[in-house]
């Protein structure tokens, strides 16, 4: 098999100009003939180029609104044909098919006009069926054809062909084929995840998922595992969009922990004041609110400054001087905000393995976005949990109900815990968390280590008491006994807000009127797995 193969023709048809007349030019300047469709054609020839258009190529205009214009034998022998074949070559003398040896495609936006809020008709205009047969074919013949989805790849052709007198390897057509059939199969599944959205298909027959490499990561969860970050293409305020100011490039971990931290923080609205979140493995180890962001940091690290060590800091608005200095006192992994001031990113320019990302705005926490999580075998896919309740969704079960300023605790609390791993349970006073115990097999053993937190929490900021005394408590699940409960009745909470729904919440609810306790119940749970 021959390793090089020249390219002496190419097909270039694009929807994204971005680099093509440039490009165009340096292939012209390797003698390699242009043929072209459309406005392609027109945006080649105005720059002064020789191309031939597909319809004389093919002998048929363009018809049926472009629907019709490169499903012909001329453009598809011409790619498929196999250059050592003896019938391929008789076949395209008798027909009078000439070789094609690059294709040069990027597909109909059809993601770009889903995410502007097209109707359903304008979506359908808008998917591509002769680029991705186009491309297929020229992928499969990839032994002697060169296919390019991405402008991305233009210079990496360019180079092929100068360092190879006008011909590319067949290590590098390998490569330009994978990308191909890579590219066709996330247009495919941004179009039948559209359709399905459109069906109200919740579970569609075969579901699809798809990303664009963002960057490759040093390692994952440990050094020995390889990883990668992917994006999928949604315009959602976050890490896969943010810009990062300073430090090292994130790792896998620093990439899991902020988008946790920054999912946290948006559940509070910047018109009710400033929130801050400290996130460490996933888990927040303190979230507060207060007058000023400087506040509210102060209060989400004194709720366990040991795990705040080395943490990821989130913020719900624009990062100020004044924190960034609080924040510099710390060690802190990586900071993310809508914004950062000038004065802000002065102060974090002395730490130089700080990251600092901003993102120009929030995530909305009621985006039902779609969380895939991968098992032996398969896929287990879900919406994310965009469950909210307010003030009127809470049923006081006990003799003694709740005041203003514990319900305002409470649904404070509430946000929180559904963004701790279960069983969750969290201490707060005065929008802030005082403890939080995350993740253990039992919720007695969560509610005991938010207690054993709370008191380190006094320790370490010279409290008489623990700040879990007069402090309301929420769990992520129901109580399914009376222990976990009056657990939190020891440490001193005097409030409970909890989903219910437990066979023995008659029990649970008896515990709670002899403990002096008000208790509601929201319906609803939030398991965090």
């Amino acid at each position: 098999m021959t390793d090089l193969y020249p390219v002496r023709r190419a097909l270039l048809s694009v929807s994204d100009k971005t680099g093509l007349v440039d490009f165009a030019k340096a292939l012209a300047a390797h003698d390699i003939e242009l043929i072209s469709t459309g406005g392609t054609a027109a945006t080649l020839r105005k720059a002064g180029l020789a191309v031939l258009d597909v319809a004389e190529l093919t002998g048929f205009p363009e018809m049926m609104d472009g629907r019709v214009k490169t499903l012909h034998p001329a453009v598809h022998g011409g790619l498929l044909a196999l250059r050592d074949d003896p019938d391929h070559q008789s076949a395209m003398e008798t027909h009078q098919i000439g070789a094609i040896d690059l294709l040069v495609v990027n597909l109909y936006p059809f993601e770009a006009t889903v995410a502007a809020g097209a109707g359903y008709d304008t979506a359908i205009e808008n998917i591509d069926i002769g680029g991705p047969a186009m491309i297929r074919a020229a992928s499969k013949n990839h032994r002697f054809v060169n296919v390019v989805v991405d402008v991305e790849d233009y210079a990496a052709v360019l180079d092929q062909l100068k360092a190879n007198d006008g011909q590319t390897s067949y290590a590098f057509r390998q490569r330009l084929a994978q990308t191909a059939y890579a590219r066709t199969g996330a247009y495919d599944a941004a179009v039948s995840s559209w359709m399905a959205n459109q069906l109200g298909d919740q579970a569609p027959r075969r579901q699809v998922f798809a990303g664009t490499l963002a960057q490759g990561l040093r390692y994952g969860e440990n050094p020995h595992q390889n990883a990668a970050f992917y994006t999928d293409g949604n315009a959602i305020s976050g890490v896969a969009t943010a810009t990062q100011h300073q430090g090292k490039e994130l790792s896998y971990n620093n990439i899991n922990d902020t988008d946790a931290a920054f999912r946290l923080v948006a559940e509070f609205d910047p018109a009710d004041g400033s929130a801050v979140a400290i996130i460490k493995h996933a888990n927040p180890c303190g979230v507060a609110r207060g007058t000023s962001f400087a506040e509210a940091f102060g209060r989400a690290f004194d709720c366990d400054r040991t795990s705040a060590f080395g943490g990821i800091v989130a913020l719900n608005g624009t990062l100020d001087g004044d924190t960034a200095r609080a924040i510099s006192q710390i060690f802190t992994e990586v900071v993310i905000a809508p914004d950062a001031t000038d004065e802000a990113l002065e102060v974090f320019s002395a730490k130089a393995n700080l990251r600092l990302l901003t993102t120009g705005g929030l995530p909305d926490p009621a985006d039902a976005r779609t969380a895939v999580r991968q098992v032996s075998g398969g896929w287990l896919v879900q919406d994310d949990d965009i469950g909210r309740i307010t003030a009127d969704d809470l049923k006081v079960v006990t003799k003694l109900a709740p005041t203003e300023a514990q319900i305002a605790d409470m649904l404070f609390a509430w946000r929180v815990a559904k963004h701790v791993k279960s069983n969750a349970i969290i201490y707060a006073r005065d929008l802030a968390t005082v403890g939080i115990g995350a993740g253990q097999m039992s919720r007695v053993d969560s509610s005991t280590i938010a207690a054993l937190k709370a008191k380190r929490m006094a320790e370490d900021t010279g409290l008489p008491d623990s700040p879990a005394i007069g402090s309301v408590v929420a769990s992520d699940a129901f109580f399914p006994f009376p222990d976990g409960l009056l657990a939190a009745a020891e440490a001193g909470a005097r409030a409970v807000i909890q989903p219910g729904g437990s066979m023995r919440d008659d029990a649970v609810i008896e515990a709670a009127d002899e403990a002096g306790l008000a208790m509601v119940f929201t319906g609803m749970r939030h398991f965090r797995h």
